[in-house]
């Protein structure tokens, strides 16, 4: 008798310490640090809130090159998160790691969660999707190239109107320097980003054929035409006296704008938190120039930031919970609040509405810029955003012979030549590797 109460009691205090049901847990690798981490550790809370039966949990890995790389190797490991972020120019190495991924596309019908890929921002999802536009990876931080502007600058430099053109921020940049309160006329951050990719899809003009990579694998570049020369030369022109001075191939010269060295600074939408909270002069952004004698100029700009992609090898029942978690992010309210947040894009046309309908652009016209830069015109062959192999590699390439150009060891016609020349041949080196 004394034996069998025992055994109750310990199997009723094993009981009391096991839930009823385990939750089953989802892994959400990211690259996002401070304000924005937060936001992503809120999204997860607010998700495991919602139900009980799954638990996301998200962690950290490094830089976005560093989280991809760490992602594929935890895959050929055989212990991948089940849900990893990866910056846009990622895509086309993310495609082509065989079963490596599961699309989204098939992840929402194989679960029945509710998916209208309709739904979404087509200047958005269009750079995650096949030619027939079925999503591949599910968009997350989104954000475009806009150009801020220090109002105080302008004015001390009796500069009335915000530049629309290139020729006009050529001018207005050398009114600033000549106002003697700068060093620097205009500048930008991630130079291929702005200079090279923006540049050919806000003017409609290739960078590669196949749609920029889009359309195919076996692409050309083809970014050495008269639009891109003729911008690099007087980059190279206007960099001679400081007018235009390089700020670096990323983001590390942004504190030049915030500083007030830098009055003009092209760089992402995604710099307003820290515009925000350090800059001490009246500031705004605008959209990107453009050069007026580019028939059909402005087009539309593409997307930067990252999008989720979700790891194949996974059992059933984690997949429902990733769908429901995609499901999750993609509610209407929860994109807007994500929005105002971060100041990334919503990714849905409800959400974007909604926005509007609230006011919120009228104290805060600054966070329509990208938007309104995304869709200011269908997307064209030229316009859809690039998918390229080793683009990580491609661009320090490009950014390499911009430099040596900025600095008078090359003309602008040698340096895009040779930069189109060395970067074909990457190309076809991840082409032999994708055909393995």
């Amino acid at each position: 008798m004394i034996r069998s109460i025992r055994l109750l009691a310990a199997l009723a205090t094993v009981a009391a310490a096991t839930p009823a049901l385990a939750q089953t847990e989802i892994q959400w690798w990211h690259a996002m640090t401070g304000a924005n981490n937060d936001v992503i550790v809120k999204l997860a809370e607010e998700f495991n809130a919602s139900q009980k039966d799954y638990k996301v949990v998200p962690s950290y890995k490094g830089s976005y090159p560093d989280t991809m790389n760490a992602g594929i190797a935890a895959f050929r490991a055989g212990n991948a998160p089940h849900i990893m972020q990866v910056f846009e120019v990622g895509t086309a190495t993310m495609m082509a790691a065989t079963g490596a991924v599961k699309p989204v596309h098939l992840l929402m019908k194989e679960t029945g969660e509710k998916f209208d890929p309709n739904a979404y921002l087509p200047a958005i999802t269009g750079y995650y999707s096949t030619s027939k536009g079925e999503m591949l990876s599910f968009p997350f931080n989104s954000s475009s190239t806009v150009m801020w502007i220090n109002k105080d600058a302008l004015k001390k430099a009796n500069i009335a109107e915000i530049p629309k053109t290139w020729p006009e921020v050529f001018e207005a940049a050398k009114k600033l320097k000549a106002s003697g309160s700068t060093t620097c006329g205009f500048s930008n951050a991630w130079v291929t980003w702005v200079n090279l990719e923006q540049l050919s899809a806000w003017h409609n003009v290739p960078l590669a054929t196949k749609a920029n990579g889009l359309d195919g694998f076996d692409t050309e570049l083809k970014f050495n035409a008269p639009l891109q020369l003729k911008h690099l030369q007087t980059l190279i022109d206007l960099q001679k006296d400081k007018t235009y001075d390089y700020s670096g191939r990323t983001n590390t010269g942004e504190g030049r704008f915030t500083s007030g060295e830098c009055p003009i600074f092209l760089t992402s939408s995604a710099f307003f938190g820290n515009v925000r909270a350090n800059a001490k002069f009246e500031w705004t952004n605008a959209p990107m120039p453009y050069y007026p004698d580019v028939a059909g100029a402005p087009q539309n700009s593409i997307i930067g930031g990252a999008s989720l992609w979700i790891m194949g090898g996974k059992k059933p029942d984690e997949y429902k919970g990733v769908a429901k978690f995609l499901a999750f992010l993609s509610d209407t309210d929860r994109q807007v609040a994500i929005h105002k947040a971060s100041g990334y894009l919503p990714i849905t046309k409800a959400a974007y509405a909604k926005a509007k309908e609230q006011g919120f652009y009228k104290d805060q016209p600054y966070l329509e810029t990208p938007l309104l830069e995304l869709s200011n015109k269908e997307p064209t062959e030229n316009s859809r955003g690039l998918r390229l192999g080793n683009m990580v590699q491609l661009r320090d390439i490009w950014a390499e012979e911009i430099e040596a150009a900025l600095a008078g060891k090359k003309s602008a016609k040698e340096a895009l030549d040779t930069a189109v020349s060395r970067g074909n041949q990457m190309l076809r080196q991840f082409e032999r590797t994708v055909s393995r």
